[in-house]
């Protein structure tokens, strides 16, 4: 996945705990694309929102064919699992009505 091509491209979403862009791929399947910075924190605290991040991608498969990058912001760390997924399904929603 090309993630300049993501940001230039894309679809540009805020939401609580991070920035979504969504860009249709022309694939039968979603990429994923974490952009986890060190204004974030240090390798541990990065590593760990990517492991979130990917753990909410894996249990949410809302839809197919797009290529999708997550930059994560502070508020995602302090977090529950189940906020972090209704907020991914609320920005992701939110692309596809505006598609709609």
């Amino acid at each position: 996945m090309d993630f300049e091509r993501v940001y230039e491209l894309g679809t540009r979403i805020g939401g609580r705990y991070s920035t979504t862009f969504v860009l249709a791929n022309g694939q039968a399947a979603s990429r994923l694309g974490i952009a986890a910075t060190r204004k974030l924190g240090g390798a541990v605290v990065r590593n760990r929102a990517k492991r979130l991040i990917r753990e909410v991608f894996r249990r949410n498969k809302i839809t197919s064919g797009y290529d999708i990058v997550i930059v994560p912001k502070r508020p995602l760390l302090d977090a529950a699992l189940t906020a972090l997924e209704a907020d991914y399904r609320a920005t992701i929603e939110r692309h596809l009505r505006r598609r709609a």
